[in-house]
Formats: structure tokens, C-alpha cells, sequence
């Protein structure tokens, strides 16, 4: 009695490491993925940034080419208002011409009639004062006109300068938007590659239900067992008598028949056995009694039917004994239709296996599921 307990306890420290290394490894994957997608969104918001940035540069660069075309606007009519300036000029300049047709004919009259010499040289002083006041005004119009051209000249530097300022903009905007191009390429690169090693593992955990289908396919309808899990379930009322954790005689040719064709083919079929790393033999009552005493007694039993199996000629074919787990549940598990224990279907022998890594694959799919 004592040689078991110690050995229950070997096997207990083991498996709370083992659990201690898978989590670990759980804690590393999630880290993984968590570092994958917050570099996924960080990639995103500095895209989102760059596209504000371009939208309110193009809205800036639209602005100052409507300022450039007003500003052309107002040269053009600057430019109309000088041409008319210059017609205006030259209209003058022909009555000034026409004026001084006149003088030179009044002179000759003033040759040929000196009669009229008082009342010419009143016209001439009147043309004169005339003449005097179309050279002032002419002045005045040559000062504008130098002025314009001023103004032209302040403009025309003014436009150059816009225009440079822009072709500036829009270089910078050429560089912005390769850069973007450069982010967007890298980034749908890592969502390529994200993918790609979601598939990967989505794979590996798909591992268990490959096993589950090569093992009813290997079993056939020799022995039903459950669709979900792959377990073999046994009812312990045909095992034990109530209250017993001691096999039945009569009981044992069929418990060695099942074990035989169930353990023989998770140890042997080359589909499953790679990935096999422990097979569980778990006891089950139901809710009648207290807890302790329930799983007192789903442990004894578990306990006997490992040991019947260790005794088995196909235990030590295939050293069955570092597989083996025995395991006490009591009613932990029970079975329920409708919402209602089965007590009956619940007092059972389960006998399941587990996958290497299947803890860690489990947790992996869980994460995956919630991207």
C-alpha cells in the first residue's frame, strides 16, 4: 500500500511540472501572437496618421493654388488697365499732332494776314496752355505706367517664388507618398506571414480529431466510442459490485477484450502513436454520498483496472506502465440528459488518451478563435 502511494506521488510531482512547462510554453505562444498583432495595429494607426497628414497637405496645396490664380487674375486686369492707359495715350499724342498741324497753319495766316495777328496769338496762347496741360498729364501717365510696371515686377518675382514654394510641396509630397507605398508593402507583407503561421498552427491542433478519426477507423464497430473525445466509456455496475473498487471475475474476459482492442490500437497504429503521450484511466460516480467518499472510490477503481491491465500480456508488449494513469474524478463529471444527472451512465470507467502538447494546442486554438 505504501509502494502505490509513493508511487502516485512520483506521478503527481510529474505532471504538476510537466503542467508548469506547458504553461509556460502557453505564456510564450500567447506573447507571440500578442507582440504579432499590437505591431499589426500599431503599423495601422501610423498609416492612418500619414493619410491625415497627406490630406491636410493636398487641402494646403489646394489653397495655395487658388491664392495663385486670384493673384493672376489681378495681373490680367492690371494688364488690361495699361493697355487702355497706352490707347488713351495714344489718342492723345495724335490730337497733339493735329494741335500742332493747327499752330503751324495759323502761323502761315498769321503770315498772311496780319489783320488777325491779336486774335491768333490769343488761340496760340490758348493752345499753348493747352499743350502744357497734355505734357503735364502725359508726365502724370508715364510716372503710373513706371509705376505698374513696378508692381508688375513685385508680382512677377511674387509668382516665380509661389511657384517654386510648390514644385518644393510637391516633392515632398512624391517622397511622402513612397514612403507610404514602402509601409504598405511591408505591411501587408506581415499580415501575408501572420497568416500564413495561423494556418500552421490551426494545423497542428487539428491534430486530435485526425486521431479521433484513425482511431474509429482502426476500431471499426468492434467497440463504439465517443465521437468527441475518443474515449472508451464502461459502466461500473457491470465492473464493480456497489460500493466496490474490487473487478469483477466475470467482468475481467470483457475488460481485457476492450483493452486489448482499444490500447492495442492507440499503441500500434502508426496515425496515432506518434502523438500518443499518455493514456488515463479515470473512475466516475454519481452525486450520491459526500465527495471524499465518491472519490476515495473512483480512485480505488481506477487503481484496480490499471492494475488488471498492468497484467495483461499486451502491458508489457508495448511497456504500457509510463503511459498508464489512474484517476479519481468522483462526480465531477456526471452525465447529464436534458439537464438531469444519469446516475446510472455516470458511474463509469473511462479510459481516454492524451495527445503531447494537446494542453498547449487546446490554449493556441482557443487564442486563434478570438483573432
Amino acid at each position: 500500500m505504501m509502494f502505490r502511494k509513493k508511487e502516485n506521488d512520483e506521478g503527481t510531482n510529474f505532471w504538476i511540472s510537466y503542467a508548469d512547462l506547458m504553461a509556460g510554453l502557453l505564456f510564450v505562444f500567447i506573447l507571440l501572437i500578442g507582440a504579432i498583432v499590437s505591431k499589426s495595429i500599431i503599423l495601422k494607426s501610423s498609416l492612418h496618421e500619414k493619410e491625415d497628414k497627406l490630406t491636410a497637405l493636398s487641402q494646403t496645396l489646394k489653397s495655395k493654388e487658388q491664392k495663385l490664380h486670384e493673384l493672376g487674375s489681378a495681373l490680367t486686369k492690371n494688364t488690361e488697365a495699361l493697355s487702355q492707359r497706352e490707347t488713351q495715350l495714344h489718342e492723345k499724342m495724335q490730337t497733339l499732332t493735329l494741335k500742332e498741324a493747327e499752330i503751324r497753319k495759323l502761323n502761315r495766316m498769321l503770315l498772311e494776314a496780319n489783320t488777325q495777328k491779336d486774335a491768333l496769338s490769343k488761340k496760340i496762347v490758348l493752345v499753348q496752355n493747352l499743350l502744357s496741360d497734355t505734357n503735364a498729364s502725359l508726365e502724370k501717365s508715364k510716372r503710373s505706367l513706371r509705376a505698374y510696371e513696378g508692381k508688375i515686377l513685385v508680382l512677377s518675382n511674387a509668382l516665380s517664388q509661389s511657384k517654386e514654394a510648390v514644385e518644393e510641396k510637391d516633392a515632398k509630397m512624391l517622397q511622402l507618398l513612397n514612403a507610404l507605398d514602402e509601409k504598405q508593402t511591408k505591411y501587408d507583407t506581415l499580415v501575408a506571414r501572420l497568416q500564413q503561421q495561423k494556418a500552421q498552427i490551426k494545423s497542428l491542433t487539428g491534430i486530435k480529431l485526425k486521431v479521433i478519426a484513425a482511431l474509429k477507423e482502426a476500431l471499426g464497430s468492434k467497440i463504439a466510442i465517443d465521437k468527441k473525445s475518443g474515449s472508451l466509456r464502461l459502466a461500473s455496475n457491470i465492473l464493480f459490485d456497489k460500493g466496490s473498487a474490487v473487478l469483477k471475475e466475470d467482468a475481467k474476459s470483457e475488460l481485457k477484450k476492450a483493452f486489448e482492442e482499444y490500447i492495442g490500437t492507440l499503441v500500434s497504429d502508426q496515425r496515432i502513436k506518434p502523438h500518443l503521450d499518455k493514456i488515463i484511466i479515470e473512475g466516475h460516480t454519481d452525486s450520491d454520498g459526500g465527495y471524499l467518499y465518491n472519490l476515495d472510490l473512483s480512485q480505488k477503481r481506477a487503481l484496480a483496472v490499471m492494475n488488471y491491465l498492468l497484467t495483461l500480456d499486451i502491458a508489457r508488449e508495448y511497456d504500457l506502465k509510463p503511459l498508464l494513469i489512474a484517476s479519481g474524478r468522483a462526480y465531477l463529471d456526471p452525465i447529464k440528459i436534458n439537464g438531469v444527472e444519469d446516475k446510472e451512465a455516470s458511474r463509469r470507467i473511462e479510459i481516454k488518451f492524451r495527445l503531447k502538447n494537446e494542453d498547449a494546442m487546446h490554449e493556441i486554438e482557443k487564442v486563434l478563435d478570438v483573432q
